[in-house]
C-alpha cells in the first residue's frame, strides 16, 4: 500500500515528533511537582536519558508513548499497515533498547519507572499517579523496575 502524503510532507510530520516535552511528559511532571518532589530532566550521563530523574529517591522515569515503545496488550500499540517488515524491526529495536537502558540503570542502583502513555488518560490517570508516587517513595533494596498502569486499560 503506498503512502497517502509525499515523501516531503512524510519527512515533516516524522521531524515534528518530539522527544522531550511531550504532552504525556508534561502531565507526569505537573503531577509529581505537585506532590512536592523535584527533579531533573533528560539526564545525558544516564543510559537511555529519562525523562525524569529524582536523585534523592534515585528514581528515574520513562514516559512512554505506547505505539513507539510497544506497550503489551494496549491498542495504541498496533502497527501500520505499509511497511510493515520496517516497522517490526523498528519497533524490535525500541523495545531492545529499552530493556537494555532499564538494565543498565538498575545495574546502577537506580529504582526504574515506566509511565505509559495509556495510564495517563483521564479516566485512569489518578490510579497511575498514586502508584507511580507509592513506587517513589518506597525503598528499593535491591533496586526495582515497574510499568504504571500494569496492564492497559481497556478502550471505552
Amino acid at each position: 500500500m503506498a503512502d497517502i502524503v509525499s515523501a516531503e510532507t512524510r519527512s515533516k510530520m516524522m521531524a515534528s515528533i518530539r522527544r522531550r516535552d511531550t504532552k504525556p511528559e508534561i502531565m507526569v511532571r505537573k503531577e509529581l511537582h505537585a506532590a512536592g518532589f523535584r527533579f531533573r530532566l533528560d539526564v545525558r550521563t544516564l543510559p537511555g536519558s529519562p525523562d525524569i530523574v529524582l536523585s534523592k529517591w534515585r528514581t528515574v522515569i520513562f514516559v512512554h508513548g505506547c505505539f513507539w515503545h510497544r506497550h503489551a496488550g494496549c491498542a495504541y500499540a498496533s502497527t501500520p499497515a505499509t511497511r510493515p517488515e520496517f516497522w517490526q524491526a523498528k519497533f524490535a529495536a525500541n523495545v531492545m533498547r529499552d530493556l537494555r537502558n532499564e538494565e543498565a540503570l538498575l545495574e546502577q542502583g537506580w529504582k526504574v519507572a515506566v509511565v505509559w502513555e495509556c495510564g495517563l488518560s483521564p479516566r485512569v490517570r489518578d490510579g497511575t499517579i498514586k502508584g507511580l508516587v507509592a513506587f517513589i517513595r518506597r525503598p528499593a533494596s535491591p533496586p526495582i523496575r515497574s510499568s504504571f498502569p500494569e496492564t492497559p486499560p481497556r478502550p471505552i
